[in-house]
């Protein structure tokens, strides 16, 4: 079971990190919603939890609950600028459809 992730997710999560001034790194887990059931979420992470998953790369720390893991495993994390836009983009092997506002994916 892994997690990955690009060197520009690597390095937008880095300067966030150091933005912020304190944290063990960036949670990368699911939550229940949305059209097709399972949305993304991340946010940063002072304490591990019981059953935390640690997956390291480039120096950076994504942690990972064993739940989630189950639907995110092989799921690579990168950062994608297209124009104006930029954000966190998922490649995931486990997603069999996403609903059409991109918000939430089906497994």
């Amino acid at each position: 079971m892994a997690i990955t992730m690009t060197a520009a997710a690597a390095e937008r999560v880095s300067n966030f990190l150091s933005n912020r001034g304190k944290g063990l790194g960036l949670r990368l887990g699911v939550k229940t919603t949305g059209c097709s059931g399972l949305a993304y979420v991340l946010e940063f992470v002072d304490e591990l939890s019981d059953g935390d998953r640690v997956f390291e790369q480039q120096g950076v720390k994504i942690i990972v609950d064993a739940k989630s893991l189950a639907h995110l495993d092989g799921t690579e994390l990168d950062f994608v600028k297209e124009g104006l836009n930029e954000g966190f983009q998922f490649n995931n092997p486990n997603a069999k459809g996403e609903c059409g506002c991109g918000e939430s994916f089906s497994v």
